[in-house]
């Protein structure tokens, strides 16, 4: 049997962060004392993913911070700054308390239109001195309330590119709020996954960095879905299909759709998706029509017949821990 690894999932806080987080905002990055949380807090917090992996079949989950608190947009920098320091300090003591449960994927200190240079010396430390295995990449820190910084294609992210490869990270391609009332956060994701895709095969990113290793959430955003127009586009400006230029990417399973989540891997191939849930989260919901929640995943997976064996051992296991060359089992 494979390890089943859902490879994108959020850190649930204990209430003692969320008093953090509000003493952060008031008092505009001058809260009256450092952060304070118990091990017992982040054992009690920690215990509820693992009561819901056991009940689902999870044997590890990779965790990151849950992308909506990140507060990349809330002025002024340090807010973001310290809110996302003390993420991953939970995420790593997490990780410490339950080591063979969790992995660590750290969050980066964005803000809005700032370059990502100012992110670069606190992935360092997470990778280097405490065993992070990746990070999030958010498109848009300004989460919708301003102009957006340049798309992903862009040398404005070189420096994160450059750091990434260094380090031999994936990074997961992941926008945050919106303060936009046209958009949910639901749809930012799939919009900003979307253009993210086309920013990136339109730029050199991946002549630059051929080592970079970029996986797009939630089955792509909405470009495994019309393929057709891109594979059109492509056509007319010659060289590459479509269909080879998208598998310089990962994806994930997160779209709680087993039609969605099949065309997924019959588009990009099965060799390019990882199994993931995000659970708990949006999908914990649950299908009047199967009677378990939408992001209980797995047996979706167990039930594509277009799937062999070996391609359903690489979806839970293997494509992930050949990605995420950093990973070690206990």
């Amino acid at each position: 049997m494979p390890l089943i690894i859902d490879s994108h999932a959020h850190v649930v806080l204990a209430p003692e962060s969320y008093k953090y987080m509000a003493e952060l905002v008031s008092s505009r990055a001058n809260p009256a004392a450092a952060a304070k949380v118990p091990d017992e807090s982040i054992r009690e917090a920690a215990q509820t993913i693992i009561d819901i992996m056991d009940r689902v079949g999870t044997h590890i989950q990779f965790l990151s911070p849950r992308p909506y608190m990140q507060m990349h947009s809330v002025k002024p920098a340090k807010v973001s700054e310290l809110w996302t320091r003390h993420m991953n300090d939970v995420i790593h003591r997490t990780v410490q308390l339950f080591p063979k449960r969790f992995r660590a994927v750290a969050g980066l200190p964005q803000y809005r239109d700032t370059s990502p240079t100012n992110c670069l010396s606190e992935l360092e430390f997470r990778v280097k001195e405490q065993g992070f295995i990746g990070c999030l990449l958010n498109p848009d820190p300004t989460e919708g309330d301003g102009l957006p910084p340049p798309g992903l294609g862009d040398e404005f992210w070189y420096p994160l590119y450059e750091k990434a490869c260094a380090l031999d990270i994936p990074m997961l391609i992941h926008s945050a709020s919106s303060c936009n009332p046209r958009e949910s956060y639901t749809l930012k994701f799939i919009n900003e996954e979307s253009i993210a895709i086309i920013s990136l095969l339109e730029s050199r990113v991946f002549e630059k960095f051929p080592t970079l290793k970029l996986i797009v959430p939630h089955g792509g955003g909405a470009i495994p879905y019309h393929m057709g127009r891109f594979r059109a586009w492509a056509v007319r400006r010659g060289g590459a299909t479509f269909d080879e230029k998208l598998r310089q990417f990962h994806f994930d399973t997160c779209t709680y759709d087993k039609n969605a989540i099949e065309l997924l891997v019959k588009t990009v191939g099965p060799d390019r998706v990882l199994f993931a849930t995000e659970k708990p989260g949006t999908g914990s919901a649950k299908d009047p029509k199967t009677g378990r929640d939408f992001d209980d995943l797995k047996p979706v997976i167990e039930e594509l017949s277009i799937l062999s064996k070996e391609d359903r051992v690489n979806i839970f296991e293997c494509n992930c821990t050949r990605l995420y060359s950093r990973f070690k089992a206990e």
